[in-house]
């Protein structure tokens, strides 16, 4: 479980480049859009619950994830990106 601010997560989101929302759903074999739905998507009709919950609050609200795979797979993908790693 993960706790961090909407806004923080949304930043995490704005940040990765062109295409990782599709890499990130095909690494872990989920649909898109439980990954937009991960990022403050609000496409509740498609796409599995992807486990966010978020309650009012200063920053955009505190944001609790249930399970962070996706949030560290979009961190890897930022340090990727920040160091120019590419990935196997």
């Amino acid at each position: 479980m993960k706790t961090m601010t909407f806004n923080e997560l949304r930043r995490v989101k704005d940040n990765l480049p062109e295409g990782s929302v599709r890499r990130i759903a095909k690494e872990l074999d989920i649909p898109v859009e439980t990954v937009r739905n991960y990022f403050g998507g609000m496409n509740q009709c498609t796409g599995d619950n992807c486990g966010i919950h978020i309650e009012p609050g200063p920053d955009g609200g505190i944001v609790i994830l249930d399970d962070p795979a996706i949030l560290e797979k979009a961190f890897i993908i930022l340090g990727e990106n920040e160091y120019k790693i590419t990935s196997i």
